[in-house]
């Protein structure tokens, strides 16, 4: 366990209870037991925050999505699952308001259907083909699993801390953010500094290790790639990062 410092950005950390945040999961099971169980042996009894995308490109995302369900719905004040853009991916493909599925299959959205054990053709390319993928996925889920998806938050907050999945505008207030910036990002939240004197937790874009600087706490380590999947605690003392 470590300890993580700001810089150029001397505003305190003042949530309302110490709290944790877990980053990225993209379908690793294996990685989130390891992370829960590293909460509950350092930092029991306090409430975690999932910043979004728990599924695609790895191997268990059917697996996380349904443990994440049940966790949260045994402890509603005390886990927080928000939204992210590959959830919000897998939605529109079963709306059909996703305008190219293409584009969620190459970016891990095939290794979620194999994960619910629905087969379908390397081209899916006529429509009859992906609307049968749609009904295949959605009874595989499940109404209460597909319901409960559609409910995640987008944004949680703990004093001057905020926590979403991609970042945010940096001179747009907090509670007026626009939903795209808060699921894919915004091109000026890592340029600017915000001057509100929030603090934004954030996952979506990969980084070597935690970063904390200038009102910003990243925290996606790529966990599908480097077996990392961090977990953060915030705190009026600071952030405590692990691993």
């Amino acid at each position: 366990m470590s300890k993580a410092s700001a810089s150029r950005f001397d505003a305190p950390f003042l949530p309302d209870a110490p709290f944790c945040v877990v980053g990225d999961i993209h379908g690793r099971m294996d990685l989130l037991t390891d992370a829960l169980k590293r909460i509950a042996a350092d930092w029991p009894d306090q409430t975690v925050v999932f910043v979004g995308d728990y599924i695609d490109r790895g191997p268990n995302s059917a697996e996380v999505l349904r443990h994440l369900y049940t966790l949260q719905s045994a402890s509603p004040d005390q886990v927080v699952c928000l939204l992210g853009n590959h959830e919000d991916m897998l939605l529109g493909f079963l709306d059909g308001s996703l305008r190219d599925h293409s584009i969620w299959l190459r970016n891990g959205g095939d290794a979620t259907l194999q994960s619910f054990g629905v087969n379908f053709s390397a081209n899916l390319s006529t429509t009859d083909e992906v609307t049968h993928i749609r009904v295949c996925l959605q009874q595989a889920m499940g109404k209460e699993l597909v319901a409960w998806l559609r409910e995640r938050p987008l944004v949680w907050r703990a004093g001057n801390v905020w926590v979403t999945h991609a970042g945010a505008d940096p001179i747009v207030d907090m509670d007026r953010q626009d939903r795209m910036a808060l699921l894919w990002g915004h091109p000026d939240f890592r340029k600017l500094t915000r001057s509100d004197d929030q603090w934004v937790v954030h996952g979506h874009t990969i980084v070597p290790e935690v970063r904390c600087a200038d009102g910003r706490i990243s925290i996606d380590t790529g966990a599908y790639h480097t077996g990392r999947l961090s977990v953060v605690r915030i705190s009026g003392d600071g952030i405590e990062v692990h691993p």
